[in-house]
């Protein structure tokens, strides 16, 4: 019989992304990352002139920290004790936004926190991948966990039947994002995230 898929985003999820993302920003090329936004592409501005940082130059900042500085991140409170826990239930892998030549690097970097789980890369929507790993693994039940509410969205188009669970770990901008609409649910503690999971590969009703 086939065991309960626990899919996984990384950053925000399972790492923090954004502060280290800001602090490097701040150090290496003086702009500051206004978290208290919660808007990304307001967010920044050149520390010196207090102008916006273009739209188009922040794809590449962000490429250029996942390039080199992905050292800086570390653990979300409860994540990996929570992985581990789920792993005993379920099949675990990490599906994440990030070029295909950065997966190596992401697969080493959750190593080196103790997170050894099948990682897959994606850029846009993610709902194509997952229905391919669902197909894949062909799970009993699945669950699908992330911080962007368009990638609940992808998921639910692709594939409806999966459960979706909205976090964003990190405390600084969770309560400025709302619940994806197309999440079944929005928790950003892994303690109570880890209950609901293990609920829905317990066939719980929601």
């Amino acid at each position: 019989m086939s065991r309960p898929l626990l899919i996984t985003d990384c950053d925000e999820v399972l790492l923090h992304m954004v502060v280290p993302f800001a602090e490097w920003l701040d150090e290496a090329h003086h702009i500051h990352f206004d978290l208290e936004t919660g808007n990304f592409l307001n967010a920044l501005r050149h520390k010196q002139s207090g102008e916006l940082v273009a739209g188009e130059k922040i794809w590449p900042l962000l490429k250029g920290f996942f390039e080199t500085e992905m050292h800086r991140q570390y653990p979300i409170d409860g994540a990996v004790e929570s992985i581990h826990a789920l792993a005993q239930h379920a099949d675990v892998v990490v599906l994440t936004n990030l070029t295909d030549d950065a997966q190596k690097g992401r697969k080493q970097q959750l190593l080196k926190v103790g997170i050894d789980f099948p990682v897959y890369t994606n850029q846009g929507g993610k709902g194509e991948a997952l229905r391919a790993i669902l197909d894949d693994y062909a799970p009993s039940v699945a669950v699908f966990v992330d911080d962007l509410a368009h990638q609940h969205e992808s998921v639910a188009e692709h594939a409806p039947e999966i459960f979706r669970l909205h976090m964003i770990g990190e405390p600084r901008i969770a309560p400025k994002m709302p619940k994806s609409k197309h999440a079944h649910e929005r928790i950003d503690d892994w303690l109570a995230a880890r209950r609901w999971i293990m609920d829905r590969f317990e066939g719980v009703p929601l």
